[in-house]
């Protein structure tokens, strides 16, 4: 085979060599120019200042006599030399004694010439005798042309450059034949004899070598090649024998895929069975889930039901004349009913997350408040021994955007599990603002929980381990419930704590500010108050940030080591055994501080007057307004009168439907108390009936009901259309979501879940209908 001269690798290699000698001859010629253009500029200064001194005296002596006729042939001679074009000869009186010029040269090579060396170039000297050299004769000048010495510095420059490049020509030719006849004319025979080979033939000959290149690259090659065309050999023959035994195969694959196939079939049969049995296990599952949901509300009506009734006569009889004892009493009871409402009311919320049905509210409510209230509410499940206590950071926005429902669920939570594993020490709530909302730290000093149990505890019905529910009891909820309550609110929730050392859980909340945080700074309070209490206590924490922010002048004494007098305008104290020897020499009014019921008995209180006593945890308000008691100082704002100090007269008509004997009481007495009268009906069908023969404000409907439940009631309301403005209010135990919707949907206006109470009840009614209080 032929190859082009351009694609040879000698023509390549050559060019290259070739190529990278001709640049650097090149520029070794450049260079060799250059030295040359530098050597022959200074020869012309050099020339012409040896012309000059040659003719130094002559001109010297020709200025000294003033011989015009003399200088004139002097400088005729000097017009002689090639260079000079221009001579003369100036007295020191700048009289010309002689002048002589001519023409400068011309070519074609001029201009690169003057670029090079400049067109002309002048030069001067003074003239003066070798005796009197201070003494100024004249100047001799002359012009000179720089094309005598730039042609001849052109004419060996152009030299120069062509005999570099016919040098780098000639060293082509002789390397481009030495590496055609060592490089390129072996392989092309090795390529040929390669070509020839027919690589299918069983048998192969060795490629020969060509002479002379048995050691070098090329008989290396040669070598390689011949033992790759021995591989290919080989693998060539193997391949046939494989190609043999793959005929063999695909004969035995037939009779296996013909088995196989038959397996097939057999495992499709199975698969359709299998399928038809997982929609049969698809159904059974949607069908538990329907009856679980069922379950839920049937629970939630069953458990509600009596709850309502229980809650509303303990509520109705607490608005009735008692004694502090049977107040008390009451009261416990009443909160005992509500943290039962509670609890089942984490129930459900856990099924309503778990089922995706969990709804939040976004209103402003006061954060702050809502602490301080749950956490008086559950300080009656605190021991006597464990100080509760409050802090609200100052900064803390007045209002927060949220679901003051869910917050209110998770403080509960978290305060209540303190408590419950708190035996001695201290429980706090700390509410702060943060970066991205509220942090919410709950922090105890119980039992603490294992490093093992911490992942363990946040699962539902799940404690630390199996003898917590034997010592302390719980259901396992609460924690479950609170970390999925923040996980929908787009929160976090996180525990630190050790066995032994009590715990400390911080939520993070991403809650907005409603409105921004109002310090809480009443009109300075005045006077210097003193609490007798341990460093370490929340009482003395609190006091000593809260009360120099109101201006009072606080300072702190141990119970052990009170002085025998002291000077104070109030003694705050959670000591009751430290009073009575105080009270002695110290006649200032004390103020108690208690845990809840631990309250002193009234023949203690006289011996101790004047002395006021308050529960713990104080809330921000409770401490001013009992500080200003205490001090005489006037109120700053007088409080509103509650719902039971005030009589409000509605001039409205209530139909009640409701078939719970308990429910119609409760109902009653409430409505009685909001100044409304009730007409009766104990399903739907009477109270189709009642309307026909009454005219009424509003119904209050109970949902499940026998002969005619709320539903079906209320759309017979609706499709009558006698009543198209009356108000219908859902009253049901079912507290699941789509319980509001499914009243919705039947006609009704609103929506009031049992248990609810008299607060609740009145502004449903404010909302419906118009009202006038009187006081």
């Amino acid at each position: 085979m032929d190859i082009a001269l351009t694609q040879r690798l000698s023509f390549k290699q050559a060019g290259w060599t070739v190529l990278v000698a001709f640049i650097l001859g090149m520029a070794l010629s450049a260079l060799q120019v250059g030295i040359d253009y530098a050597s022959e500029d200074a020869s012309i200064n050099r020339e012409i200042r040896a012309l000059m001194e040659i003719s130094h005296n002559p001109a010297a002596r020709i200025a000294y006599n003033i011989d015009a006729e003399l200088a004139q042939e002097l400088v005729r001679g000097l017009l002689r030399s090639p260079a000079v074009i221009s001579a003369q000869i100036i007295d020191n009186n700048s009289t010309t004694l002689a002048s002589v010029s001519r023409p400068p040269s011309e070519s074609p090579y001029r201009l690169l010439s003057d670029f090079l060396f400049g067109e002309q170039r002048q030069f001067e000297t003074a003239l003066f005798v070798s005796h009197a050299p201070e003494e100024a004769l004249g100047l001799l000048r002359l012009e000179v042309d720089t094309y005598a010495f730039g042609s001849h510095f052109l004419r060996r420059s152009l030299f120069t450059l062509l005999a570099g490049f016919a040098r780098s020509l000639l060293l082509s030719l002789i390397l481009l034949v030495l590496f055609y006849f060592m490089l390129t004319k072996p392989l092309i025979e090795v390529i040929r004899a390669l070509s020839a080979r027919d690589l299918h033939t069983p048998k192969h000959n060795r490629l020969p070598c060509p002479p002379g290149h048995e050691h070098d690259e090329i008989g290396t090659l040669v070598d390689v090649t011949n033992q790759q065309l021995s591989s290919i050999a080989t693998e060539i023959q193997q391949r046939h024998h494989a190609e043999d035994r793959l005929t063999q195969y695909l004969g035995e694959l037939e009779n296996i895929v013909s088995a196989r196939t038959t397996e097939l079939e057999t495992t499709n049969a199975r698969l359709t069975e299998s399928n038809q049995q997982l929609e049969q296990a698809r159904r059974t599952a949607l069908q538990m889930a329907q009856a679980r949901s069922t379950f839920l509300a049937n629970m939630s009506h069953e458990i509600r039901t009596p709850l309502n009734g229980l809650l509303g006569m303990l509520s109705l009889s607490l608005d009735g004349p008692l004694n502090g004892e049977q107040h008390r009493q009451l009261s416990i009871a009443h909160d005992s009913g509500k943290v039962l409402v509670e609890l089942l009311n984490d129930i459900l919320d856990l099924s309503k997350y778990e089922a995706g049905q969990l709804e939040l509210e976004s209103i402003p409510f006061d954060l702050g408040t809502l602490t301080e209230d749950t956490a008086n509410l559950l300080s009656q499940n605190a021991a006597a021994s464990v100080e509760l206590t409050c802090f609200i950071d100052p900064q803390l926005p007045a209002q927060v955007i949220g679901d003051p429902t869910r917050v209110r669920q998770v403080v509960s939570n978290l305060l209540s599990n303190a408590l419950k594993f708190t035996r001695f020490g201290r429980v706090d709530i700390r509410i702060s603002a943060s970066q991205t909302g509220v942090q919410i730290v709950v922090r105890d000093t119980g039992i603490g929980i294992a490093e093992d149990a911490q992942a363990r505890i946040f699962q539902p019905f799940a404690q630390a381990d199996a003898g917590i529910n034997r010592q302390f009891g719980g259901t396992g909820l609460g924690l479950a419930l609170t970390r999925r309550l923040c996980e929908a609110m787009h929160g976090e929730l996180s525990l630190k704590s050790a066995e032994g050392f009590g715990s400390q859980f911080c939520v993070e909340l991403p809650l907005p500010a409603h409105s921004p945080s109002v310090t809480f700074t009443p009109p300075a309070l005045t006077g210097q108050v003193i609490a007798l209490c341990a460093s370490n206590s929340g009482l003395h924490e609190l006091l000593s940030h809260q009360l120099p922010h109101w201006g009072l002048d606080y300072q702190r004494l141990s119970p052990e080591t009170q002085p025998a007098e002291m000077t104070a305008d109030l003694l705050i104290s959670d000591d009751p055994e430290c009073l009575p020897g105080l009270r002695q020499t110290c006649q200032v009014p004390f103020l108690l501080i208690s845990a809840y019921g631990s309250f002193l008995a009234s023949e203690q209180i006289r011996t101790l007057e004047p002395v006021e006593q308050l529960a713990r945890p104080l809330s921000r308000q409770v401490l001013l307004q009992a500080l200003r008691r205490s001090l005489g100082q006037p109120a700053h704002t007088v409080p509103a009168p509650t719902d039971v100090e005030q009589r409000v007269s509605r001039q409205m008509r209530v139909l009640l439907v409701e078939d719970n004997q308990v429910n119609q009481l409760v109902a009653k007495g409430m409505l009685g108390k909001l100044g409304c009268e009730v007409l009766l009906a104990n399903h739907g069908a009477e109270a189709l009936n009642q309307l026909e023969l009454n005219d009424v404000d509003l119904v209050l409907m109970d949902c499940n009901m026998p002969v005619m439940d709320g539903y079906e009631a209320s759309r017979r309301i609706r499709q009558g259309g006698h009543y198209p403005g009356l108000p219908i209010i859902a009253l049901t135990a079912n507290a699941l979501p789509d319980e509001r919707e499914r009243c919705r949907a039947a006609g009704m206006n609103d929506y009031l879940a049992k248990p609810f109470r008299r607060e609740e009840l009145a502004a449903l009614l404010d909302q419906w209908l118009p009202t006038s209080v009187v006081p």
